[in-house]
C-alpha cells in the first residue's frame, strides 16, 4: 500500500482503503464577477456620456458610477478586436490579423484565435469561475460555423459553459440566426421578438441558474449586442423618436456634439472639427429625398441604440436587486468606430454595399417606412458615421481615429470611489483582459489543455482607476487593418491610409503629437522628417514580432482562401431537415456555372414548396415550386431574375433542375428542366461577385424574411429525397477586385 497528499490510499477492500476527494478549484476569496459589454460599429461620440443627443441613460449611469476613458483605442474591425478583448494580445499574435472569413494561410491570419493565447474564459474558468457567452461571436471560421463543426473554436470549446447568440458578424434583430451552446436553434416565433432583448433576457436566465445552486461562485459574462451593426433595427417607436432629432443633419449634429465633449471634459477645449471626410456632402447641399432617407436612416440607429440602452438597464437592474452589482466589474466597449458600409446617403440593403452595387434613391425611397423593420438591411450614410466618430477622422476599417479610437467604461463600485471619472492615458483593447486578471487575482496559466500560452501583451490600466492623472503605462502599439497601417509610442502617432490595389510603398504616411493634437488635425511629417522615419522603422519592428507581415489588401471578404474548407467543395448532396447551413458553409454559386438537382416525388394532386432557398428579401435565390409550375428566383441584391417553367411538373418520380451556365464575368443565363428537358430560360445580367446574401440555406423550406414571391417558410408539400449541387470549376474569384469594389466608396 502506498499514499501521497493527492491520491487515495488503495486496499483490497473497501474498508481496508482511504479515500480522497480533490479539492476543488475555487476561485480567490471574495472575487468580482466581470462582465464584458461589447457594442458593435459604436462611435466614440454616440453614447450620451461621450457627447451625443442619443438618450443612453442607463450606460450613462455606469458611467457616472465609473470611468470614461478617452484615449482607449482598438483593431478597427470586430473580430479582431474581439480576439484581443479576450485574450490580452494584439490580434495579428493570436492569428487574428482581419475577420474570422478569412484564412490566408499565413500565421497572423488564420481566422482564428492559436490554442496557445487563450482566451479570458479559458483562464477564468480553470480559476474557478463559470463563463457564458451571449450574442455576437464572430470568432469561429466562418466555414466552420455549420452543423458539422469543426467545433475547436466555437465558444464552448473555448472556455465558456454557455452560449447563445450568433457565431457569424450580423444577423437579423427580428429573425435571427441561433446557436445555443453547440447547435443552431429556430429563432424565437413570437410577437415583438428582438434580438437585444433576448440576449438580455439569456444572459440574466444564464446567471440565475448559476447563482441558484453555487452563490459563492463568481461568473464571467461576455455579452455582445447585435446593435450598432447593420441591420438597424428596433421598435418603430424607438426610431420614430429621433425623426425631429436628425432632422438636423450631421453637420448641426457633429458640431453640437463636439460642444457637448468640450463641456464634459472628454475632448480638450480647443479642439476644432476636422474636414468632412471624403464623401461625406454637406448637408444643406441634399436634395429633399436623400434628407428623407438620410434621417430615417439614423433614427432607425439612434432608435436600436436606446433600446439596447434599456435593455442594459435591466441587466444592471438585475444585478443590483441580486445584490451583486458592487463587486461585478463591467467594462463596456465598442469594437470598433462608426462604419463606413452604409455608403455615402445610405441604404436599405447592406448587401448592395458587398457587391459593388451603388443604390438608387429611388429603390431606397420606396422603402422609406419600412426602415428599422425585418425585412430590410438598412444602413446610415457616410454623414452620420462620420458625425458618430466625431470628432475623429476617417472610419470603422482605417487606422486612423475614427476607426481605432472608442468608447470605454469601466464600472466596479468596490474599487471605483471616483464616480464619473474621466481617464485620458492611452490604451488599447488588449489590456482589458490583463487588468481583469490584476483585480480578480487570476494568474494567467503557464498552460492550458497542455498547450503552452504566449505571453500577455496588453497592460493592466487598473492603476489608472485611483490616479486621474498617472501618466499611461502604455509605451507602443502598432494597428494594421486592410493594408492601413499606424504606431503609437509615448505620445506620437504616424498612420497612413491606404487604398487597395495600389503598392504599399506609395502610401503617404501621416505624423501627429497625439498628446497634444487629440484628433489628428495637424500633420507634421514634413516638419520632422527623422521623426517620422523612426516611427515607420518601429511599425515594422512591431509588425515582425506581433505576425503582422505579410501585408496583404487582396483579401477574398467573403470565402477562406483554404483550399481545405468546405467552400472548396464543388458536389454536394443534401437531403430536408439537416437545418440551415450557414450562408460561409454553403455551395459557392459566385461567378460561375453550377447546376441544381432535386428528386421528389409529386402526388397526383401536385405539389407546391420551396425546394432549396438561401438568402432573405435582401438577396440570395429560391429554386421552387408554385401553382404546378418550376420556379427560379435569382435574387440579385433584391433585383429578381426569375424563370417558370413553360409546363407544370408532372406528378411522379422527377428530377428537377436549374442550371446556370456562366456567360462572362459576373454574367449568366439560367435554365430549368423537368426530367431533363428544358423548360424555361432567363439571362441573369448580375451575379453575385462578393456575398450572395446574409443568411443561410435551407432544403425543404425557405429562411423569412422570404428571398421570392412567396410566403416563408412555404415548406415543399412532395416527398424531397435528395438535392444535389455540382458547381464548374470555371470561378475565378478577383479578391483584388472584390475588395477595391466593396470598399470603393472611401
Amino acid at each position: 500500500m502506498s499514499t501521497t497528499p493527492t491520491q487515495a490510499v488503495i486496499g483490497l477492500t473497501a474498508s481496508e482503503s482511504t479515500p480522497y476527494w480533490p479539492e476543488p478549484v475555487r476561485a480567490p476569496d471574495d472575487a468580482p464577477n466581470v462582465i464584458y459589454i461589447v457594442f458593435d460599429d459604436l462611435g466614440f461620440a454616440d453614447l450620451g456620456c461621450y457627447g451625443s443627443e442619443i438618450a443612453t441613460p442607463h450606460i450613462d449611469a455606469l458611467a457616472k458610477g465609473g470611468l470614461r476613458y478617452t484615449n482607449f483605442h482598438t483593431t478597427a474591425l470586430c473580430s479582431p478586436t474581439r480576439a484581443a478583448l479576450l485574450t490580452g494580445r494584439n490580434h495579428h499574435s493570436v492569428g487574428m490579423g482581419g475577420l474570422a472569413d478569412w484564412d490566408l494561410g499565413f500565421p497572423g491570419m488564420r481566422g482564428r484565435i492559436a490554442k496557445s493565447a487563450g482566451t479570458l474564459a479559458e483562464m477564468l474558468r480553470l480559476a474557478g469561475y463559470n463563463t457564458f457567452a451571449t450574442g455576437k461571436w464572430h470568432l469561429t471560421p466562418t466555414f466552420e460555423t455549420s452543423q458539422s463543426g469543426p467545433f475547436d473554436q466555437w465558444p464552448l470549446q473555448r472556455g465558456f459553459d454557455r452560449f447563445y447568440g450568433f457565431l457569424e458578424g450580423e444577423t437579423s434583430q427580428w429573425h435571427p440566426e441561433l446557436v445555443r451552446d453547440n447547435h443552431h436553434i429556430e429563432a424565437p416565433d413570437r410577437e415583438g421578438y428582438h434580438l437585444s432583448e433576448d440576449i438580455v433576457d439569456q444572459s440574466i436566465e444564464f446567471i440565475t441558474e448559476q447563482k441558484a445552486i453555487t452563490p459563492e461562485k463568481p461568473f464571467f459574462l461576455y455579452m455582445c449586442l447585435g446593435a450598432q451593426h447593420a441591420p438597424h433595427h428596433a421598435p418603430a417607436h424607438f426610431v420614430d423618436k429621433y425623426m425631429d432629432v436628425a432632422e438636423k443633419g450631421w453637420d448641426v449634429v457633429r458640431s453640437e456634439r463636439l460642444a457637448r465633449q468640450k463641456a464634459m471634459g472628454i475632448v480638450p477645449a480647443d479642439v476644432e472639427l476636422p474636414p468632412r471626410n471624403a464623401g461625406v456632402k454637406a448637408w444643406d447641399t441634399l436634395s429633399d429625398g436623400e434628407r428623407r432617407l438620410a434621417v430615417r436612416l439614423q433614427a432607425a440607429f439612434a432608435g436600436m441604440l436606446e433600446h439596447a440602452d434599456l435593455q442594459i438597464g435591466r441587466l444592471v437592474s438585475f444585478l443590483a436587486q441580486s445584490g451583486q452589482l458592487e463587486n461585478t466589474v463591467i467594462a463596456l466597449i465598442s469594437d470598433n468606430g462608426a462604419s463606413q458600409e452604409g455608403s455615402p446617403f445610405g441604404t436599405v440593403n447592406a448587401l448592395r454595399y458587398f457587391n459593388g452595387v451603388r443604390d438608387t434613391l429611388e429603390e431606397n425611397l420606396a422603402h422609406l417606412d419600412e426602415i428599422g423593420q425585418a425585412r430590410l438591411n438598412n444602413n446610415y450614410p457616410l454623414g452620420w458615421a462620420m458625425a458618430g466618430n466625431t470628432p475623429l477622422k476617417r472610419y470603422k476599417q482605417n487606422t486612423h481615429g475614427g476607426g481605432v479610437r472608442d468608447p470605454l467604461i469601466v464600472h466596479f463600485p468596490k474599487r471605483i470611489t471616483e464616480g464619473g471619472g474621466v481617464r485620458h492615458q492611452f490604451h488599447h483593447v488588449c489590456d482589458i483582459t490583463p487588468t481583469v486578471l490584476e483585480l480578480t487575482g487570476v494568474s494567467m496559466p503557464a498552460s492550458i489543455h497542455g498547450v503552452t500560452q504566449q505571453p500577455l501583451e496588453g497592460t493592466s490600466l487598473a492603476y489608472s482607476f485611483a490616479a486621474a492623472d498617472a501618466p499611461t503605462r502604455k509605451h507602443t502599439q502598432y494597428f494594421e487593418m486592410l493594408g492601413h497601417r499606424g504606431i503609437w509610442h509615448e505620445g506620437w502617432k504616424a498612420v497612413t491610409w491606404h487604398r487597395p490595389g495600389t503598392p504599399f510603398e506609395a502610401d503617404q504616411w501621416e505624423l501627429y503629437h497625439l498628446a497634444s493634437d487629440f484628433n489628428e488635425m495637424h500633420d507634421l511629417a514634413a516638419e520632422q522628417p527623422a521623426k517620422l522615419q523612426e516611427m515607420i522603422a518601429r511599425w515594422f519592428s512591431e509588425a515582425g514580432a506581433c505576425q503582422v507581415l505579410p501585408m496583404n489588401d487582396t483579401l477574398n471578404r467573403f470565402v477562406s482562401s483554404n483550399p481545405h474548407s468546405v467552400a472548396a467543395r464543388r458536389h454536394w448532396e443534401l437531403k430536408p431537415g439537416g437545418g440551415r447551413i450557414p450562408q460561409a458553409a454553403s455551395p459557392d454559386i459566385r461567378n460561375r456555372s453550377y447546376r441544381i438537382t432535386a428528386h421528389v416525388d409529386i402526388p397526383a394532386g401536385g405539389a407546391h414548396g420551396v425546394l432549396v432557398a438561401q438568402g432573405d428579401w435582401c438577396g440570395g435565390y429560391a429554386f421552387y415550386l408554385q401553382d404546378g409550375h418550376l420556379v427560379h428566383d435569382y435574387n440579385f441584391v433584391n433585383r429578381h431574375y426569375i424563370v417558370r417553367s413553360d409546363r407544370p411538373v408532372p406528378s411522379g418520380r422527377c428530377e428537377l433542375s436549374y442550371a446556370m451556365r456562366k456567360t462572362g464575368e459576373y454574367t449568366g443565363e439560367g435554365t430549368l428542366h423537368i426530367n431533363g428537358e428544358a423548360c424555361g430560360t432567363v439571362k441573369l445580367p448580375q451575379t453575385y461577385r462578393a456575398q450572395a446574401s446574409f443568411i443561410g440555406l435551407e432544403v425543404g423550406r425557405a429562411p423569412r424574411p422570404s428571398v421570392g414571391e412567396f410566403e416563408a417558410p412555404f415548406p415543399f408539400t412532395g416527398v424531397l429525397h435528395t438535392l444535389v449541387y455540382d458547381l464548374a470549376d470555371d470561378q475565378v474569384t478577383d479578391a483584388q477586385g472584390e475588395l477595391r469594389a466593396a470598399l470603393r466608396q472611401q
